[in-house]
């Protein structure tokens, strides 16, 4: 019997069984049903900003910023965290968002500021600016690899005492008189702990539904595609690209990585069964504000295409939360913001476990309860940006 039960080994259940194991909880077993980090994390954009309209999700993302900033004095290794800055550009029906969402973004310790045309052109001297109204950059912000920093948290987490359980598929959750008492695997084997939390992306639904907990849950398929710059671009930072839709971050090998902003119309999918790569036109569209975007770049070519998926909740944010059922906690729906907040996701969790309730005034754990959709009482931006929904 273990005092917890993490069911999946991706970035949020392993940084859960790190935090768990910094509080001294280290009778710990993860289960996860493939390789750690080798489902939706090993498909994440990767890109670090605290540029956030929901205020506690902005702090989260702070918090989980000193971590991927001192990586290597805490894990002992190089996780692929590139700190490049982070640039956001709105256009002229975006200004005052941007300006407001900016200083709640302060307000909760984000390093953050307006700056202007002259500063974002230094910064990508490629770029077309002239339809952008504004800007906010944050100089810590960059991007960093998901399945390094997977590895990372469960090596630790191996370091202190947890178990890990990989090509191990939690088939059922065990619940008695109420409560959570453990999971049943898929060969029938039954593995007992006081507390279970679910932290199985968009496998999490089946599982919670089984006991009448229902995770609304969208599985969206997003494809990324990776261009040859045609010439080497130095030192650019992130960039999103609120006018055309997009963000464009420097890839390691030179290369650029664009994804979509423009979540407007979910693209349902299999988790278990999509096609990797971008179809026909969604290259297209990608190409076409690519070429808008950066002029200076006649001679870029598209490298590769992939694609992943979301696990998107109806407000496009996660369930961190203890669930109806005694002993049962949810850590799911990220909806493409989990890597940037994981160390936060993590300790948060290991609140919940230990505590009950989160330690840290400006991540409240009633923004991220499960019964929250049911309420009607969704955790929406503060200060939306048209055209761009809940993205940020």
């Amino acid at each position: 019997m273990s005092d917890v039960i993490i069911v999946g080994g991706g970035l949020a259940g392993v940084a859960a069984a790190y935090a768990l194991s910094r509080r001294g909880v280290t009778d710990v077993t993860v289960y996860e049903r493939g390789s750690v980090g080798g489902g939706g994390t090993v498909k994440s954009s990767g890109v670090v900003r605290c540029h956030y309209g929901v205020r506690s999700l902005a702090a989260m993302a702070a918090k989980s910023l000193t971590t991927f900033e001192n990586a290597e004095e805490i894990f002992g290794q190089d996780i692929g965290f590139r700190q490049t800055g982070y640039v956001v550009g709105v256009g002229e029906q975006n200004v005052e968002a941007l300006r407001a969402s900016l200083a709640d973004q302060r307000s909760v310790g984000v390093p953050t500021s307006e700056v202007g045309h002259d500063v974002v052109r230094e910064l990508w001297p490629a770029a077309n600016l002239e339809d952008f109204a504004a800007f906010g950059y944050e100089p810590r912000g960059g991007y960093g690899d998901a399945y390094s920093t997977a590895q990372a948290f469960s090596a630790a987490a191996r370091a202190a005492g947890v178990q890990l359980k990989q090509s191990t598929r939690v088939a059922r959750l065990l619940v008695n008189g109420g409560r959570a008492v453990g999971v049943e695997l898929a060969d029938g084997t039954k593995a007992f702990a006081d507390t279970v939390v679910v932290a199985a992306g968009p496998w999490s639904v089946a599982l919670l539904a089984e006991h009448g907990l229902d995770l609304p849950i969208t599985v969206h398929r997003e494809a990324i595609v990776l261009i040859e710059p045609g010439r080497d671009l130095g030192a650019v930072p992130v960039l999103s690209d609120l006018v055309s839709l997009q963000y464009v971050r420097p890839e390691t090998g030179g290369q650029i990585l664009v994804g979509n902003s423009d979540l407007a119309v979910l693209e349902p999918a299999d988790p278990d069964r999509y096609a990797n790569a971008a179809d026909e036109a969604f290259l297209e569209v990608a190409v076409a504000r690519m070429l808008h975007r950066f002029p200076g770049l006649p001679d870029a070519a598209v490298a590769s295409t992939y694609a992943g998926c979301y696990d998107v909740t109806p407000d496009f944010n996660p369930v961190i939360s203890r669930t109806p059922i005694d002993g049962l906690i949810a850590a799911a729906g990220f909806s493409g913001h989990g890597f940037k907040i994981s160390p936060a996701v993590g300790e948060l969790v290991a609140d919940l476990v230990v505590d009950g309730g989160s330690r840290d005034a400006l991540v409240p754990e009633r923004d991220f309860r499960f019964e929250r959709f049911a309420e009607g009482d969704l955790l929406i931006s503060r200060h939306p940006y048209a055209g761009a929904g809940q993205l940020r």
